[in-house]
């Protein structure tokens, strides 16, 4: 497994050229429990979050630009290393639930279309880098050292934009509208496609190698969270339906996949908890704090955000308390994250002056 990505406590030297490029994972984990408590009748909740939101995204920005501009061969050897190079996918996901935010909170338009054209520029340019860079390599590690859940943020980062793609087809007029949700479509169409070839390869790496502790890793929690977005974009998409005739047509079509998404997702739920236990209560794998745990804030956070959307779009309110149910848990899940980062931060300062000369 990669190794664990550091903290950007501090913007120089090591640090920074270590920087996991999956460390947007933590805007990603954020922005979807602020949407989801707006979603869920908690304003001033999420507003506090959608603030502290913007404040880490431009902190990441700044950081992933200086780590491109000083540790520029580190920054590429990532963008095609099995492990690592997916990790980027999460700037995409990042910039499209910011966008969401945006939109949902702050009815600004302007500014969800600005982050959709850069999250959509940022997955085009990803998405050919990253895959043309892992398919040509001379060297390539095995089926079991190369491939774990992190590999799911390009599905993750996919039907993010299909999402803020339906929102904004939501809100603005024809012909944009027409063309925003055709291209919702598409994409949340072809996440799932990609979904299934990659999850082929992750099950197949779980059933059929051993599988340590130390390879359970939280990114594996993106099994689940990346048909809870599918969820998401899936029920967007039914509730533009009577705004796009090609979307009436494919209802039946669109409401089957996405409880096909969601129950796919739902299932996953006991399976990660059962192999977490595994891990660490079975195993006793030490359960102290990594950024990779924001990769498992966001799936939390995402399905209740998803099946909020979903009971909306397909009438089924007895499955309202599922949603509510599931906040709690993503909030409680993103508090313990958010102070672990806080303790992590403290550590390396006391750390950092105790080892300055003089001290």
């Amino acid at each position: 497994m990669a190794d664990a990505p550091r903290t950007p406590a501090a913007p120089s030297g090591d640090a920074l050229a270590g920087l996991s490029p999956a460390y947007f994972g933590m805007v990603m984990a954020t922005g979807i429990v602020s949407i989801a408590s707006q979603l869920l009748g908690h304003a001033a909740l999420s507003l506090v979050l959608f603030v502290l939101n913007l404040v880490a995204y431009a902190v990441l920005c700044t950081l992933n630009a200086l780590r491109a501009l000083r540790h520029r061969h580190r920054f590429v050897g990532d963008l095609v290393d099995h492990l690592r190079g997916p990790g980027f996918f999460t700037s995409v996901a990042a910039t499209s639930i910011l966008g969401s935010q945006f939109l949902l909170l702050g009815e600004n338009t302007f500014a969800a279309a600005a982050l959709w054209s850069l999250a959509v520029v940022l997955w085009i340019t990803l998405t050919y880098t990253i895959f043309t860079g892992l398919t040509i390599k001379e060297h390539k590690p095995p089926l079991d050292k190369g491939i774990n859940g992190a590999w799911l943020l390009a599905v993750v980062a996919t039907q993010s934009i299909a999402a803020l793609s339906a929102l904004l087809a939501a809100n603005l007029g024809q012909p944009l509208r027409l063309e925003l949700n055709f291209l919702a479509l598409s994409m949340w169409l072809w996440g799932g496609m990609l979904y299934i070839w990659m999850m082929s390869l992750i099950f197949y790496r779980y059933t059929f190698f051993t599988l340590e502790p130390g390879d359970l890793s939280p990114p594996y929690w993106i099994n689940m969270g990346a048909m809870a977005i599918s969820t998401l974009s899936g029920s967007l998409l039914i509730l533009n339906s009577p705004d796009a005739p090609f979307l009436l047509s494919l209802l039946p079509f669109l409401k089957g996949f996405t409880v096909f998404y969601w129950a796919t997702g739902t299932w996953w739920i006991p399976m990660l908890f059962v192999l977490g236990v595994w891990r660490h209560v079975y195993r006793r794998f030490p359960l102290r704090y990594d950024p990779l745990y924001w990769g498992a804030v966001f799936p939390l956070g995402m399905y209740a955000a998803s099946t909020e959307r979903m009971v909306l779009a397909m009438g089924i309110g007895f499955l309202d308390f599922i949603p509510r149910g599931f906040f709690y848990i993503a909030m409680a899940a993103w508090s313990l994250a958010f102070v672990g980062l806080g303790l992590e931060l403290l550590r390396r300062t006391r750390q950092s002056i105790v080892s300055r000369p003089g001290t």
